[in-house]
């Protein structure tokens, strides 16, 4: 037998980087979650973060407030844009909060060389997206930067909005007893990106389900007002990392039925053979509720009148503990630990 040399010998488990910034940190997972709280929130001395949006005081009145960035490629995919991925993303922030969305702010990062006619496509999605939605573009800001320091375009829209009477959706306010809804299929929209990248040998007619909660959200709080607890869309890292950040938030458990989630045939079919989780690819228009048990059919019904929660069904109980843990059961009957993401799965997502 040959004597290992102690000098050469690695572990077989990934080093974690500690000194620099990875991919993995913008991934929505566990990089991510110990960015924020060990580097950005250390330094802010904010707990805001963990959540979509923050309600600020102004004076006699306050206001909910948004940014997001937006650095997706493709940044054309079937489904969208990234200009009306901007617009949705940041009116669904706003949304998770119970707020109506307002006015938005927005900025461009430009790389020298991008096509005229592409930024004026991007701008022109920008606009009809705002319209749709009911809100402004109202003031923002152009930057150009080197050709080969950015990849085209990234765009950052900072949203504010009114809160909705009776709405108090918090990432702190899950309950033990609480149902977990989820309004719609989930998946789409990081598979679209997928195999919009191309490279995997096969072609998939998925498309983004990108598009705006705020009329969703609406009917919920008109039907259930303080007892739609805690709202969150399942963005980068899934429903898997939007489930586990409400737990660990609210001090509390999740237990979801794996069969009860909806997933695509042919997002389940993709993740199947790309060895996929469905539970942490990204969405950007459905989200995840924790709603009061006896709210739970008045909820649903409220959310089932309204076309992007046409499909909304409960997946999952909360529970007293363990503090912070998601567990799924399996087709069959086992449990597991549904966690967040470790690393990156997929890049440049939004």
């Amino acid at each position: 037998m040959t004597a290992v040399d102690p000098v050469r010998a690695s572990c077989p488990m990934p080093r974690t980087e500690t000194e620099r910034v990875l991919l993995g940190h913008g991934s929505g997972g566990q990089l991510m979650a110990e960015l924020l709280d060990e580097v950005i929130v250390a330094e802010l001395g904010d707990g805001s973060a963990q959540q979509d949006a923050a309600i600020v005081e102004l004076g006699s009145t306050s206001a909910v407030f948004s940014t997001d960035s937006f650095v997706v490629t493709p940044r054309f995919f079937p489904g969208g844009d990234i200009g009306t991925l901007a617009v949705h993303g940041t009116v669904n922030d706003l949304a998770m909060r119970g707020a109506r969305p307002v006015a938005l702010a927005l900025a461009y990062v430009l790389e020298e060389g991008l096509p005229i006619a592409e930024l004026r496509a991007i701008t022109a999605s920008v606009a009809a997206a705002a319209a749709a939605c009911g809100v402004r573009v109202v003031t923002g800001d152009t930057k150009v930067v080197d050709r080969g320091a950015a990849d085209g375009i990234y765009l950052t829209t900072t949203g504010i909005g009114a809160q909705l009477a009776g709405a108090d959706p918090s990432a702190t306010r899950g309950a033990p007893g609480d149902v977990v809804i989820v309004s719609g299929p989930i998946g789409a929209h990081g598979i679209a990106i997928l195999c919009a990248r191309g490279g995997l040998g096969f072609e998939a007619d998925i498309r983004s389900d990108s598009r705006p909660l705020h009329e969703l959200v609406a009917a919920m709080i008109a039907a259930c007002g303080p007892d739609i607890h805690a709202l969150r869309d399942p963005t980068r890292g899934g429903v898997a990392s939007a489930l586990n950040e409400l737990a660990s938030a609210s001090a509390v458990g999740i237990d979801i039925v794996e069969a009860d989630v909806p997933v695509p045939s042919d997002v389940a079919a993709t993740c199947e053979l790309l060895g996929l989780d469905p539970l942490h690819v990204a969405n950007e228009g459905c989200l995840v509720a924790l709603v009061a048990a006896d709210a739970a059919d008045k909820a649903l019904a409220a959310m089932r009148s309204v076309p992007a929660g046409a499909q909304a069904r409960v997946i999952g109980r909360v529970t007293d503990g363990p503090v912070g843990r998601v567990t799924a059961r399996t087709l069959i009957g086992a449990g597991r630990i549904v966690d967040m993401l470790v690393g990156e799965q997929l890049p440049r997502i939004c």
